[in-house]
């Protein structure tokens, strides 16, 4: 298997003066998110354990999806988002590339946290066959559980 993509953290373009990269490895908890024009998958995890568990998939479409994912944020009180981005299997990008990215982008001026992205290819096909029920779900665990690997 090849190597993971590395992770990525892109300020939000404002004209603030720049802040420092958050360094993801004095973080502990973090609620990732899979995702989708109309659903997003939600799994939590803890870089201390390593381990990441799915919370479930938020099935709402452009802004009605935020009050959701404030109830997952009030809940579980992480220190950062983690957000997967697909590619096209060679890297290159596509429409649903930056789709992901400008869903970073509102998370981080919305909710003021870091936001880092992971590239989340094959993560929903990684899903169904480890049997996942809840297969956005499946895929947020699986992005999760990548990145916190990547952070040891």
């Amino acid at each position: 298997m090849n190597a993971a993509p590395p992770i990525r953290d892109e300020p939000a373009a404002t004209h603030a003066a720049p802040t420092r990269k958050p360094d993801a490895t004095t973080l502990n908890t973090f609620l990732a998110l899979d995702y989708g024009q109309k659903r997003t998958g939600v799994a939590v995890g803890n870089r201390l354990l390593g381990t990441a568990q799915p919370q479930g998939t938020i099935e709402a479409e452009g802004q009605r999806r935020f009050p959701k994912i404030a109830h997952y944020l009030k809940e579980w009180q992480p220190d950062a988002l983690v957000i997967g981005v697909p590619t096209h299997p060679d890297g290159q990008a596509h429409d649903n590339t930056e789709r992901a990215r400008r869903f970073a982008r509102q998370l981080r001026g919305r909710f003021q946290l870091p936001v880092f992205e992971v590239d989340e290819r094959y993560s929903t096909t990684e899903a169904h066959s480890r049997g996942a029920r809840d297969a956005d779900a499946g895929a947020a665990c699986i992005i999760l559980e990548q990145f916190l690997r990547e952070l040891r």
